[in-house]
């Protein structure tokens, strides 16, 4: 018995370490509780009711996967119907209260082209929403439902964020209402493909479709960004969401409630990432910087004097780390600011007094064009660009023009052609230019169907592209 005894208690002792051990790594973990019992009344459903031609999905666009696909939440995906028909589209996501009368926000995609959206609030309350504003660049959207004293969820300060950082979502994944995910910050300031504007939070937290608009907190409760995309090959969750910083999009609702659009800084540069072997040959330490490959005809860069083979290293003192952070440095100041431009040119640094323009296709509140702007010069109800190097290396596209929006009611939007597509040719001729497509469409003749090749996802494809006489007028 005693030999037993010997025996058996260094195990027990053991045991009980380990035991203890994990009791302690449990109290470490974080406990949601309290932050959901707070935040979760501030968090609301939204639905949207849009009616879609035929024609708007000709490829069947619900079964093409997208590495980098928004999730609005499509249900019950249409099957396409015959050309010209006309079929009602349902479409779920999630938003939350930023005033307590009756101001929402959610993602610019999520109410995209909707004809109705109503908001269920946590009292299962159901209200009827007027879009206010919505800003594709950055896909922020500010809608509002007539209601007062409406819980608001607390604005916390996105720059503050941490890797590492625990993170929680509330949302509506497959209409499932309040459904509560966590998980931790696993970078910041990451930038996807066409969305240059905004410095995405990369987490794993679980998102699904329907989490699309929904607040992203930081332990104290604090909102710090709008669930808006996940990275996925299947149409599901795979470890990699995206959040878009509370502090862009509180600027962004903020304008849209004032002024009814979103102004935002331009410079007029093409600009392409400095590699090491190019960093050598300018004779640059480091390939720290964006290298000017063009500067727009009558832009602010021109007019203040910047030239292809400049590299912009600091606006106003901060570092231009990268390519992809000069948009979004610039995009902060308003039209008719003053910034100064510390410039590499011909081995010696220089600095550049520029006035910031506005974007020459500055939207209206409600997406649309709000004047004709030199990106629709086309008449076809798109808003076109150049190509930058390190796009048609992202795009895997030699050359052709990058659609940027689309007019839902426009000619291209008929044909099925989507914002992020490329053009490659237009009646059978290389488009290698946005001047050069809008010379193309001014030499059709008539009414008649016009093949147009485009790039998307990878793949080429031709569309239809049916022009009328006054389509191709000047």
């Amino acid at each position: 018995m005693e030999r037993m005894t010997r025996w058996f208690a260094p195990w027990l002792v053991l045991m009980m370490a380990l035991l203890s051990t994990q009791a302690a790594r449990a109290s470490d973990l974080p406990d949601f509780t309290a932050l959901v019992k707070q935040a979760a009344p501030g968090v609301v459903n939204i639905s949207t009711t849009s009616t879609v031609s035929a024609s708007d999905d000709p490829f069947g666009q619900q079964d093409v996967p997208d590495i980098f696909r928004r999730f609005f939440g499509d249900q019950m995906p249409p099957m396409p119907g015959a050309p010209g028909a006309e079929e009602e589209r349902k479409s779920l996501g999630s938003g939350f209260i930023i005033r307590s009368d009756g101001y929402i926000l959610t993602n610019a995609h999520v109410v995209k082209n909707a004809d109705e959206i109503m908001v269920r609030l946590n009292d299962r309350r159901e209200l009827p929403a007027k879009l206010v504003g919505s800003d594709p660049r950055t896909d922020v959207a500010l809608l509002k439902v007539d209601a007062k004293d409406l819980p608001t969820l607390k604005i916390g300060n996105s720059d503050d964020l941490q890797v590492g950082e625990w993170v929680a979502a509330i949302g509506s994944p497959f209409g499932f209402d309040h459904s509560v995910t966590a998980g931790i910050v696993s970078a910041i300031n990451r930038t996807l493909p066409s969305d240059t504007y905004v410095p995405f939070i990369q987490t794993d937290v679980a998102i699904n479709p329907g989490n699309s608009g929904g607040p992203l907190f930081n332990l104290d409760g604090q909102v710090v960004g709008i669930n808006s995309q996940i990275y996925t090959r299947s149409g599901g969750f795979m470890g990699l969401s995206f959040a878009i910083p509370i502090s862009v999009a509180m600027n962004v609702a903020d304008q849209l409630r004032t002024e009814g659009h979103v102004s935002r800084g331009w410079l007029g540069v093409v600009i392409q990432p400095v590699s090491k072997d190019l960093a050598e040959s300018f004779g640059l330490d480091d390939t720290k910087g964006a290298l000017v490959s063009d500067v727009s005809d009558d832009s602010p860069a021109k007019k203040a004097g910047l030239k292809a083979g400049d590299v912009i290293l600091s606006v106003n003192g901060d570092a231009v780390d990268d390519s992809t952070t000069l948009p979004r440095i610039i995009g902060k100041f308003a039209p008719g600011a003053e910034i100064k431009l510390k410039v590499l040119r011909d081995g010696d640094t220089r600095n550049i007094d520029v006035t910031v323009g506005d974007w020459p296709d500055s939207l209206s509140a409600d997406g649309s064009s709000g004047g004709q702007s030199t990106n629709d010069q086309t008449k076809l109800g798109i808003a076109i660009s150049d190509l930058s190097a390190q796009e048609k290396q992202q795009l895997e596209v030699d050359s052709g023009v990058l659609v940027r929006r689309v007019d839902p009611r426009g000619a291209a939007a008929a044909a099925g052609i989507q914002p992020g597509d490329v053009i490659v040719s237009f009646d059978q001729k290389p488009v290698d230019s946005a001047d050069a497509l809008i010379k193309a469409v001014k030499q059709v003749k008539g009414d008649r169907a016009v093949p147009v090749r485009i790039s998307r996802d990878g793949n080429s494809l031709f569309v239809a592209l049916r022009l009328k006489a006054h389509d191709s007028k000047e």
